[in-house]
């Protein structure tokens, strides 16, 4: 093996639980090791950034990482962590959000690779698919007791809370299902661990029973390990911002929100998230935290982090168009800078400014310094307002400075159909052409 990856996840905080003779086993040979997905939506938010880089960790120590996308469980729903039923998908739902899944871990793991540890793509609907009832009753549930699933915290926390609804079969039957993965896999493709959060101790356990107990008269060894689930420090759910989940396709969090999204982290939770979330060395993350505790207004951390994570998500060149509409607000930057940016990058740089329509009329004429200020906005309380602000040179349009006698037009549009007005260097005002 390259590395002691216990070792090297342990340092970064991302151990949680771990069975006893996994360490041993990962330093003793490659070990083929798998997480899973659930299919809730057809692409994954940050809080699956962990399991991603628990796989890519496992790769870059010389390990089999094995990604399982859940056809069959998506169907069911996991109880672990919920207190009440989740909504079934129908299986039109379900198949876009597998193939969405798919897509978004092909971007971290070369399924196509030919290296003998090279990472595997699997999804538990392929065996479950043709598994009767009455086969998995027979053959599943008769290795594992109502016991040993009632003492489950999953199923103790749902029988024995507040709700009113308790538990269906449907996910009483998860952990069994879970643990059949483990076990198909183990059969199949000699995996021997199964990772994920916390939560996910009681399953995966499950798992390593099933294997036992389904191999009965083999040496059959299969073990656990789990990492914390991430939270901030201020007790809110991570991976949420006010408009909702972070998530790692642009199409729904562009680059800019999730690059600021890190680049506002706490000072505690960039300490934290910079060993979970990026692949510096143990020295550099040392390093730095040094630097930034001697200079915590400079943001060092958390700039380091958002570049490494917004890289490591979506590339190099997009988080150099991130950073430079990050500096459209807080730096120097033209009109052309602004011209370069594509609509919901604009619209999320400039979120919440106060906006006003304008004719398409309007703009194909030439538009007013005075009417676009006063005349036909809201933007500056009255002509004489907006008179004097463009004498003392204060108005800008897209970032620019203008005089009285300029006129808005349409070599002026930003994607087509806004116009950035400015007064002073904080107040802002949207322009849209409908």
């Amino acid at each position: 093996m390259t590395k002691n990856l216990v070792e090297e996840l342990r340092w970064r905080g991302m151990i949680h639980d771990m069975m006893p003779g996994t360490e041993e086993q990962l330093q003793k040979e490659m070990t083929p090791a798998y997480i899973g997905f659930d299919p809730t939506s057809d692409s994954l938010h940050i809080g699956s950034l962990v399991p991603i880089i628990l796989l890519v960790h496992l790769e870059k120590a010389g390990h089999k990482p094995v990604a399982l996308v859940g056809g069959a469980t998506g169907m069911i729903g996991d109880p672990s962590g919920k207190s009440d039923e989740r909504n079934l998908l129908n299986e039109e739902a379900l198949a876009k959000n597998v193939d969405g899944i798919k897509r978004t871990l092909a971007r971290f793991l070369n399924f196509e690779s030919d290296k003998t540890n090279a990472p595997l793509l699997v999804n538990n609907y392929d065996w479950m698919k043709d598994f009767s009832f009455i086969e998995f009753a027979r053959d599943v549930g008769k290795r594992i007791t109502v016991n040993y699933m009632m003492a489950k915290d999953s199923v103790k926390k749902r029988i024995s809370g507040d709700s009113n609804s308790g538990m269906s079969f449907t996910e009483f039957t998860y952990q069994l299902i879970q643990g059949y993965d483990f076990y198909h896999l183990y059969k199949n493709h000699n995996c021997l661990l199964q990772m994920g959060g916390s939560d996910q101790w009681g399953n995966i356990t499950t798992g390593t029973e099933l294997v036992r107990r389904m191999n009965v008269g083999e040496e059959a060894k299969a073990y656990a390990m789990t990492c914390p689930l991430i939270t901030k420090a201020d007790g809110s759910k991570f991976g949420k911002s006010e408009g909702g989940n972070i998530w790692l396709d642009a199409a729904k969090t562009s680059v800019y929100k999730f690059y600021q999204f890190w680049l506002n982290t706490s000072d505690e939770d960039a300490e934290k998230y910079i060993k979970i979330f990026t692949f510096l060395d143990e020295v550099s993350v040392k390093e730095l935290i040094a630097t930034h505790k001697e200079a915590p207004h400079e943001r060092a951390l958390q700039r380091k982090l958002a570049e490494e994570v917004t890289t490591f998500v979506h590339s190099k060149d997009e988080l150099e168009k991130a950073i430079a509409a990050s500096n459209i607000l807080f730096g120097k930057s033209t009109s052309e800078d602004l011209k370069g940016l594509d609509e919901q990058t604009f619209l999320d740089v400039f979120d919440g400014v106060p906006q006003a329509e304008v004719s398409k009329k309007d703009i194909s004429e030439g538009l007013s310094m005075i009417d676009a200020l006063s005349g036909k906005t809201s933007f500056l309380k009255s002509n004489g307002d907006a008179k004097r602000a463009l004498k003392e040179n204060a108005v800008s349009v897209n970032k620019e400075k203008v005089k009285e006698d300029f006129t808005i037009t349409v070599k002026d549009l930003i994607a087509d159909k806004y116009v950035l007005l400015q007064r002073g260097k904080k107040s802002y005002f949207l322009l849209k052409v409908a």
